[in-house]
């Protein structure tokens, strides 16, 4: 930067959290074009105010990096947000007068698609059946995604749409649920349910278009100002759509950076092709994602010992731990990151084998593999993150069970796994880094949520009051630092991001409140007064302002 060159932008505030150091400073931030050009006293920032330049002060408010989630599914969100949602249904009827309703509403809507109802929150507890939905919609499909995503709810319109029927053989590594009778009960897990999405998101592009909008304006409004978008299941692959998020990087349209993680499989030059195109400052390839196991409501968690209320499964792999280890090792060869979905111990202990092996075939190198979830971890393998170089990138909304979903999950897992479930603190402290995110539409965008959940760990509805495994809260500034620097270094990106640093791009937030001085309670009820992405303000909420 020129001496003389005079400041686009200059912020100042009381409290600056930079992530350089455990508590705010006052300060003031200099921002020239897209970066941040100096940071300190007001009488430092004399020779870079000039007659353009802009002054926002916020007094006492928190001014700090742009939050950076490192684990969600842009398109698939932005579905959840214009689809019925129905976490809040206490039995199997509420939800289908929520869905009769939202249909009502909705009468040219090809598809009737919903997310988030939980068995565990009805009052029998039990799974649903394709008939009750076939009782209020017969002649309309019914889509509706499991509160973890991982299997869905149908209607017999939608299998015979799809064709499922009797005769149908479950595809790999996904279940069509049958009753005594082999009939589909309209309960489809992991790649089964891509039989019924590969029919309900052919949406037309101006539809795809609004999607795309409607996510990066709320990621603007929360303060995100990174992500990175992760494959999220042959289910969801139709809402991979890299040509329209292309079209809003070149159309200078992105208000937030992108990472993409393409699947990990065997067509690596596909891969290295998606790599060498989609690498601009606000859109590319970071990695590549696969799934070791799936989730232990559905019983496709993988354990090293059985499911204590199902001893005859110890769920299972995605693809056979030998595929998976020689995609990990040719992957790893080729120089790309491998980002690995492992729920169960059994999954984590198979991914890092996995890396280790890549390690011991292809040398040590600065790979930066993920795990992502790390839920229920043997203490043996602890360790082996640091040891491997392996980030564990976890999503502390998932641990906000509450009471009766908790003491569920404990009878699924077994008392003697308890402790080293959502491990976070152990981890860090074992020396692994620590990258968070939402896994958004599994949980809400909002970062505030996660921070409040990783401080707490106290459950949705209140309890337990001293969190689920409290010996695993962490402290706030480490929080804020892996919600901003830790993904950025899992993207390869810590010298341009994470931190509010002279020479980096100026990606930042300004909070309502100062977060290290309120109540903990009051933080999931902050919100965004500013945002900043490569040097220009995306979103600017003048009410909450404190000028």
């Amino acid at each position: 930067m020129k001496m003389n060159q005079k400041a686009d932008i200059v912020l100042s505030s009381h409290a600056v959290f930079t992530g350089l150091t455990d508590k705010p400073i006052p300060a003031y931030i200099a921002i020239v074009n897209n970066k941040i050009a100096a940071i300190g006293s007001k009488i430092e920032m004399n020779p870079f105010i000039g007659p353009d330049t802009k002054e926002h002060h916020f007094s006492d408010q928190l001014i700090m990096a742009g939050f950076h989630d490192f684990h969600l599914h842009m398109l698939m969100g932005s579905l959840a947000e214009e689809s019925v949602f129905l976490a809040d249904a206490s039995s199997e009827e509420d939800a289908i007068n929520m869905v009769v309703d939202f249909a009502i509403s909705r009468p040219d809507d090809p598809w009737i698609i919903g997310f988030s109802w939980d068995q565990r929150n009805w009052d029998n507890n039990r799974l649903p059946n394709r008939a009750a939905l076939d009782g209020v919609l017969p002649d309309r499909p019914v889509l509706l995604f499991h509160m973890e995503g991982h299997y869905v709810w149908v209607n017999s319109k939608a299998l015979e749409i799809a064709n499922i029927n009797r005769n149908t053989d479950c595809p790999p590594h996904g279940i069509i649920a049958k009753d005594e009778n082999s009939e589909p009960t309209g309960i489809l897990y992991e790649t089964a349910s891509a039989l019924v999405t590969n029919h309900a998101f052919n949406f037309s592009k101006e539809r795809r278009i609004r999607m795309m909008k409607n996510f990066l304006e709320q990621a603007a409004a929360l303060g995100v100002t990174s992500v990175n978008d992760l494959y999220g299941s042959p289910a969801m692959e139709k809402l991979q759509d890299y040509e329209l998020f292309a079209n809003f990087d070149k159309n200078r349209e992105l208000t937030a950076r992108i990472h993409l993680l393409p699947p990990l499989n065997d067509d690596l030059e596909n891969a290295k092709q998606l790599r060498d195109m989609y690498t601009s400052s606000k859109l590319q390839v970071s990695g590549l994602k696969q799934f070791v196991d799936g989730v232990i409501s559905g019983y496709t968690a993988y354990f090293l010992e059985p499911y204590a209320d199902k001893p005859e499964t110890f769920g299972e792999t995605a693809v056979s731990p030998d595929m998976m280890k020689k995609w990990i090792v040719e992957a790893d060869r080729e120089g790309f990151q491998v980002r690995l979905h492992a729920i169960g111990d059994g999954a984590i202990r198979l991914a890092l084998d996995a890396f280790e092996e890549a390690q011991k075939i292809n040398g040590k190198r600065d790979s930066r593999h993920c795990i992502e979830h790390v839920e229920v971890i043997h203490p043996d393998d602890i360790a082996r993150f640091k040891e491997l170089g392996v980030i564990a990138s976890m999503q502390p909304e998932h641990l906000g069970f509450n009471e009766e979903q908790r003491q569920n999950y404990i009878s699924r897992i077994g008392q003697e796994r308890e402790p080293f479930v959502f491990a976070m603190k152990t981890l860090k402290d074992s020396g692994a880094l620590l990258a968070l995110g939402t896994d958004y539409p599994i949980a809400q965008l909002n970062p505030m949520f996660g921070i409040y959940r990783a401080l707490t760990r106290i459950g949705y509805d209140g309890l337990p009051t001293e969190g689920f495994n409290p010996q695993e809260c962490l402290s706030l500034p480490e929080v804020l630092r892996d919600y901003t620097l830790s993904p950025a270094f899992g993207s390869f990106r810590e010298k341009e991001l994470g931190t509010l640093e002279v020479g980096k791009l100026a990606d930042l937030v300004v909070l309502d409140r100062n977060l290290f001085e309120i109540p903990v309670e009051d933080i999931r009820d902050v919100r965004v007064v500013l945002t900043m992405v490569d040097g220009a303000i995306v979103f600017q909420n003048d009410y909450a302002c404190k000028l």
